[in-house]
């Protein structure tokens, strides 16, 4: 009979043990997405605030290039009429003395660059602030159309800082229609897979983007890094909560975790090659129904 009862209150605190890492693990997942909601939030405001008066830099820019043109044919118009006048003429002599000392010509062409290349710089804010709205949405957790290979762009280009010093950057896609998904999830998916693989590059090297379908029943996301791989030993590791390779402040832990949680609920799966030495390729299959 006590034979019996230490068994039953072995069963009991083993159940109680798996019960505690259970709730250690579903704390730190809520505490992650509670963070993630967090900064999306922050974001979102941060990105508003900026969009304003990127606004109107950007069509006062517009408004500027079409003045410049206006600009420019007066120039032309008091070149022509410069050039009437007797060569001796005092206001022509003035007028080409003052082209010389500006240098008309190049102040013309300059111009036009500078405005081009502001007008550049402006769109490109534009769509970075445009992108971060839309991975803010964190907290949106509904199921809708989602344009998987526009969520992957944008969380590229909202990484852009974290990836540009350590690899070059390609896109493979293979033209994946919009699905029902909740796309806010699948970009902090997307964004833990792709800082993942910067960290694991020690110089420079190279993250290749994949997408593609499989049967017609699944769709695909592939990353692919050549960084210095996944030791044999800690394969089966790495989507455990609070398992990290990265120094102390690093990480949590919990990106990887996170990632494989938000899969299993779209009831996709991961697959993971990888080579120590050579680099790591993650994949996800998420159904189409």
């Amino acid at each position: 009979q006590l034979q019996n009862t230490n068994q039953v209150l072995e069963k009991e605190k083993e159940e109680q043990l798996e019960l505690n890492n259970q709730l250690k693990e579903t704390q730190g997942h809520l505490v992650q997405s509670e963070k993630m909601a967090s900064i999306g939030q922050l974001a979102a405001g941060v990105a508003h605030e900026i969009n304003n008066p990127l606004g109107y830099i950007y069509s006062n820019l517009s408004t500027l290039k079409g003045y410049l043109s206006d600009l420019e044919q007066v120039a032309a118009l008091a070149d022509n009429l410069a050039g009437q006048l007797p060569a001796d003429n005092p206001i022509a002599t003035e007028f080409n003395q003052l082209k010389t000392d500006l240098d008309l010509e190049f102040l013309q062409e300059d111009l036009q660059d500078l405005v081009n290349e502001s007008i550049e710089g402006a769109t490109r804010a534009k769509k970075i602030v445009q992108d971060l709205r839309d991975f803010s949405r964190i907290d949106k957790q509904e199921r809708e159309i989602f344009d998987v290979e526009e969520g992957i762009s944008a969380t590229l280009n909202i990484v852009n800082n974290e990836l540009k010093y350590k690899a070059d950057i390609f896109k493979e896609f293979g033209g994946i229609k919009p699905f029902e998904c909740v796309g806010a999830q699948l970009n902090q998916v997307f964004m833990n897979l792709l800082v993942n693989a910067a960290h694991s590059i020690e110089d420079f090297g190279k993250i290749t983007v994949r997408t593609g379908y499989e049967n017609d029943e699944f769709i695909w996301v592939e990353v692919e890094d050549t960084g210095k791989g996944i030791p044999e030993e800690v394969k089966n590791k790495i989507f455990d909560p609070f398992f990290t390779t990265k120094p102390v402040g690093k990480g949590t832990g919990l990106g990887l975790s996170l990632s494989y949680k938000i899969i299993q609920d779209h009831q996709g799966r991961f697959e993971v090659d990888s080579e120590l030495g050579k680099g790591t390729k993650f994949r996800v299959y998420l159904p189409i129904k």
